[in-house]
């Protein structure tokens, strides 16, 4: 039995770091039911809709879309819409907790605080994921990772001395904020099982990446000089560097940390001092991988870059059946990362859904768990609040009417 078997958490994030909080939760055995709406659809299936885009089954061609939201059920509610907002109410006050990461003013708009869910759920847990907290200044602000990243201060620490702020990756503060997200709903659920109480979870998805820089952090706070920028250098190893290897855009990382690592690079290099330049020289003719096992047999750490088809065909995550290849309707067999984690002497938790299409489990959830009949299922749909394809904006007052 998978060790979250038997939890219900009702998910309202969209993008990336909401998402993957959650699919680690699914990835464990937790019921993880997915909301949407036919308008309001997760902004990973794509930014906007056109006509054409819906009538291509845009929102089902997702890679990003998908990577995060296996293991999950997928429902639309109009949350707008008076009947939506009690549908989701009633589900919540059958689930164990609620992850959402909207800006800071969504959910009391919809009137579905904290306090909204606790009226029908005494012990219901709600992670909030905002970019910079529900306090403060800042609380109102949206963000994306990339924005998050860049509040966190990391870009002024990477990159060389003359270098603009160098971001680590497009949306880094995402997938920080979706592991810390795990994390915190962890807790939480455990603090719930042990305690029968629920709780409010404020998330700050900046605060989470700090740690990632705390040494430039305590210098400033020190000194009141920020650190100094040093490109692939590190004043942790005695080299460190990224070097070319044959064919385009093949790279390896290689360092140094003691006198008889630095010894033996010089060795097989062939130069009495291993610098940058000598080193590039030596790498840049050879197999990057030959180079990563060479170096490694020899005791200095070594890494070559990856692309998508090299990862595909890694044997070191194909021996721990890391990849999972599941059809999925409109995009058919894809592979699908498998969690990172996994019991003592299994063979690591199979991924049993892949991502669901939008509405796909409408009736499943609401006649399955609400014990709505098909009467009112078609009631539903025929006034727009549940469906089963993305919609372009309407009139909600046309809705009510």
């Amino acid at each position: 039995m998978k060790p979250l078997a038997g939890i219900r958490i009702i998910d309202l994030s969209m993008g990336w770091a909401g998402p993957l909080a959650c699919r680690h939760a699914a990835d464990l055995g937790a019921e993880v039911i997915k909301v949407e709406s036919c308008e309001r659809f997760d902004w990973w299936r794509s930014w906007e809709a056109t006509p054409e885009w819906i009538e291509d089954d845009g929102a089902e061609k997702s890679t990003a879309f998908n990577m995060v939201n296996r293991n999950k059920k997928d429902i639309t509610l109009d949350l707008e819409h008076p009947t939506g907002r009690k549908l989701l109410l009633e589900l919540v006050a059958t689930a164990n907790a609620v992850v959402e990461n909207y800006s800071g003013g969504v959910l009391p708009k919809l009137q579905l605080t904290f306090e909204d869910l606790q009226s029908v759920n005494p012990e219901i847990i709600l992670l909030s994921m905002p970019p910079f907290g529900s306090t403060g200044p800042w609380a109102e602000f949206r963000a994306y990772g990339s924005t998050v990243e860049q509040s966190s201060g990391l870009p002024h620490q990477t990159g060389s001395a003359d270098d603009p702020p160098t971001m680590q990756h497009v949306a880094y503060g995402d997938a920080a904020g979706g592991m810390n997200g795990a994390a915190a709903l962890m807790v939480a659920l455990r603090h719930q099982q042990r305690t029968g109480k629920g709780q409010f979870v404020d998330l700050s998805q900046v605060e989470g990446l700090f740690p990632l820089g705390v040494h430039g952090i305590l210098e400033f706070a020190v000194t009141g000089k920020s650190p100094e920028r040093r490109g692939n250098s590190s004043t942790r190893f005695i080299s460190q560097g990224v070097y070319p290897c044959e064919g385009e855009d093949q790279w390896i990382v290689i360092q140094t940390e003691t006198n008889d690592q630095w010894d033996t690079l010089c060795r097989i290099t062939g130069s009495p001092e291993a610098t940058d330049e000598r080193i590039g020289q030596w790498t840049k003719d050879k197999d990057a991988t030959d180079v990563m096992f060479t170096l490694q047999e020899a005791g200095i750490p070594a890494a070559c870059t990856n692309s998508a088809r090299t990862l595909i065909e890694d044997p070191q995550l194909n021996a721990r059946s890391y990849w999972q290849w599941l059809e999925r309707p409109v995009v058919g067999l894809q592979p699908n990362p498998g969690a990172p984690y996994r019991a003592l002497n299994t063979d690591g938790f199979p991924i049993a859904s892949p991502a669901p299409t939008l509405g796909q489990h409408n009736r499943e959830v609401l006649q399955g768990i609400l014990n709505r009949s098909d009467k009112e299922l078609e009631d539903l749909e025929w006034q727009g609040i549940i469906g089963t394809r993305p919609r372009m904006p309407r009139s909600h007052t046309s809705q009510e009417e």
